[in-house]
């Protein structure tokens, strides 16, 4: 094979001042060569994986790296910048960078290969030597982990460590992406060959023994994961061991990253006194870790602050404090535990009321983006062509470029089949939060019947929880290991499909169905008090959690109702009412900022500027800060205006076709003008309560004065922790 990294794709001046230009400048030395067939889509995945979590390290070192169908082979391109680049590290810019391309089906040899380098950038020595290199030859064979010509060898220390590139005989358990670290939990691994039985101790005491009991050193065991699984991941097992053995702990590491993983050996976790997640996305099998001192965190703090994370397990461990141990589950087709990804990934003694609604909220947020988007064309083709347009030929029949209703024809029927696929994407996605990826197909399938046999919203929701269902139900079976590998891509699939249709079409389609009917015309009925109750209801439950649960129960009520070819008037009302109750809370937070600035310190006066623009455009969360920061105020007060607002739209007949947009679908309102004041309504009220509730407690810390040197001392500190997405 070539080799990963050669001279032709080492820059020691590069002049990019920007990481975009820096990433530009490494992917077209890889075009050259044609490692990268497409240099805009390579780019458009490494800044789709950089936006995920920023591949900035400490010590100057930037990583951007991604799987690309545009990548022909394993490639490795470095850069070396005087003036540094800012990646988003916390120590300031890189100068050494690193930009990875992996093929999206690369294989495991190759990718335990870069997963090498990701290793080898945490050791000083390594990337002393790059900053020294006098010639790109020197940089390329240094990281391939060869002599350079004329530079007098590699420095000791760095020869025994770096992998070459173009090694071919790559360890079986390398490859498979073993756990790796002082002991690695490897069948395959002699008694020799243990780190753990290489110690100068007898044979290991019974797992009830304190460390200190056994006179042998603390036991951590850890899992490393982030999104692509090349980098971080390794880098990550790489700085816990390295803190290990400066603190005298002995650390073992499962990275489970993209070239698969081998899980750790249960004997070996049994022995752990504490365990440490570093990870960007859900750790798998996450119950063998349970019953022990654990700290769960992001995979960059394992990068950064190793040591500190080894002290906090530690400490943990001495106080006693464990996770609650779980019920293990039969074993599923892969060989994992018969737990679901939410189970895996959930807090320690949830119960199902809580994992059920994750699982709706997965299908209920994947679904939101095609209610916009569709919802949105279908407004712009009334908006452009009149109410009739529904009523247009199809396109692909008669099109006209010149014509402005074929126009509005064409956006109408895109928006349409945009809309089709509400049902299925929520069924869909609902089974996959209950199963994970083999949950896909008999969800799609079931919230397809279940617009077949217009069982619509309702069914959608009973189609996704049936499919779930089901997939796991089958992933409890215990099979053949000569049949695991088409379990997943043919006899899962088959077997769900086929069930959750019989149940759909035979047994519970219709059902449903007529229930679904029996809502649209009770809603078609309503009028005078009882359409003004809902309105005040679905007002009461937009502004309870502000982008919640609670709240998106109530939009996908309203969405599910208009996402049809002709919706009925009161399901356009309904609409209407949720979405001017969503814009209360943000407009209100704004307006009792611009009047009462007092009242608020100056992080919260600074988004209140902000909220005017997220309440303008329907977006609830914009007063989610005020909300976190004052909730006894701030929620019940919303509450109240969005209440009055959602009652006076029914009131007023306002009646809505899009499901977003805020004040900028204004002309597509039915009532616009009333539509507006009941808005203004809802949200002085929610102002004045808010401000009168504040009132009567002491100005909020900074909200006068300033703290020294100007500062807000309510304001956050820099150094407080982020929240990182998993």
């Amino acid at each position: 094979m070539s080799e990963m990294i050669t001279a032709d794709l080492v820059d020691l001046d590069l002049s990019a001042d920007s990481k975009e230009a820096a990433a530009r400048a490494l992917a077209e030395r890889m075009v050259a060569l044609g490692r990268v067939t497409d240099l805009d889509g390579f780019l458009a995945d490494v800044a789709a994986r950089e936006a995920q979590m920023p591949t900035g390290l400490d010590g100057g070192i930037g990583i951007p790296h991604c799987r690309s169908e545009h990548v022909t082979e394993p490639t490795l391109a470095f850069g070396r910048s005087a003036a540094g680049i800012d990646f988003g590290a916390a120590d300031g810019p890189a100068d050494l960078i690193f930009l990875i391309a992996a093929p999206a089906g690369a294989d495991d040899a190759h990718l335990t290969i870069l997963s090498s380098l990701a290793r080898q950038l945490m050791n000083a020595e390594f990337t002393d030597a790059l900053r020294a290199a006098a010639d790109a030859g020197a940089a390329a064979a240094l990281i391939r982990g060869e002599e350079p010509d004329g530079t007098g060898g590699v420095p000791e220390g760095i020869e025994d460590s770096v992998d070459s590139v173009d090694s071919v005989a790559v360890p079986a358990a390398a490859s498979a992406g073993a756990a790796t670290g002082i002991a690695t939990g490897s069948p395959d691994v002699g008694p020799e060959e243990g780190p753990q039985n290489g110690s100068e101790e007898g044979p290991r005491n019974g797992p009830d023994d304190g460390p200190a009991e056994r006179g042998r050193p603390f036991r951590v065991v850890a899992v490393t994961s982030c999104p692509t699984g090349i980098a971080h991941t390794y880098m990550a097992a790489e700085s816990l061991e390295k803190a290990g053995r400066e603190a005298g702990v002995e650390v073992v590491v499962e990275t489970q990253g993209s070239a698969g993983f081998t899980r750790l050996d249960p004997a070996v976790i049994e022995a752990a006194d504490g365990v440490i997640f570093a990870h960007d996305v859900p750790v798998r099998d996450k119950d063998r870790f349970a019953g022990k001192p654990t700290v769960d965190t992001g995979v960059k703090a394992a990068i950064n602050r190793p040591g500190e994370l080894i002290d906090e397990v530690r400490g943990k461990a001495a106080r006693g404090e464990v996770t609650a141990a779980g019920a293990a589950g039969a074993a599923g087709t892969d060989g994992a535990s018969g737990t679901t990804p939410v189970e895996r990934g959930g807090k320690p003694g949830e119960g199902y009321g809580t994992k059920l609604r994750v699982w709706l909220m997965s299908g209920v947020s994947y679904m939101v983006p095609f209610v916009a988007a569709g919802g949105l064309l279908i407004a712009l083709g009334f908006a452009i062509g009149g109410y009739e347009i529904n009523k247009a030929p199809s396109v692909m029949d008669h099109f006209v470029w010149s014509q402005a209703d074929s126009w509005a024809a064409l956006l109408f029927q895109v928006g349409g089949v945009a809309f089709a696929f509400l049902v299925p994407v929520l069924a869909g996605y609902i089974a996959y939060g209950m199963a994970d990826r083999p949950g896909l197909v008999p969800g799609f399938v079931g919230g397809s019947i279940a617009l077949t046999v217009n069982a619509g919203f309702l069914g959608g929701l009973a189609a996704g929880l049936i499919s779930g269902a089901v997939v796991m139900a089958i992933q409890r079976v215990r099979i053949p290991a000569a049949l695991r590998g088409i379990m997943p891509v043919v006899v899962i699939p088959l077997i769900s499909s086929a069930v959750v249709g019989f149940l759909m079409f035979v047994v519970i389609g219709k059902p449903i169905a007529s229930a679904q009917k029996a809502m649209t015309d009770w809603l078609s009925g309503l009028s005078g008090a009882n359409a003004v109750l809902l309105g005040a209801l679905l007002g009461l439950m937009m502004c309870f959690d502000l982008g919640g649960p609670v709240n998106k129960v109530a939009y996908a009520f309203a969405t599910a109702g208009i996402a049809v070819a002709d919706p009925s008037d009161s399901a356009m009302k309904i609409m209407a009412a949720v979405m001017a109750a969503g814009m209360v809370p943000p407009l209100a937070m704004a307006l009792a900022t611009t009047v009462r600035g007092k009242l608020f310190n100056a992080a919260e006066r600074e988004n209140g500027k902000a909220a005017w623009v997220l309440g303008a455009s329907f977006i609830s969360e914009g007063a989610i800060p005020f909300a976190a920061a004052d909730p006894l105020r701030v929620i019940p007060s919303s509450m109240v205006g969005g209440a009055l607002t959602g009652a006076l739209s029914m009131a007023f007949g306002a009646t809505l076709r899009a499901p977003h947009g805020g004040i900028f679908v204004v002309p597509l309102i039915g009532n616009p003008l009333l539509y507006l004041v009941a808005i203004a309504a809802g949200v002085c009220v929610t102002t004045a309560l808010v401000i009168v509730l504040k009132g009567l407690r002491k100005p909020a810390p900074g909200a006068v004065s300033q703290g020294p040197g100007g500062t807000d001392p309510s304001a956050p500190s820099p150094e407080a922790k982020q929240p990182v997405a998993a």
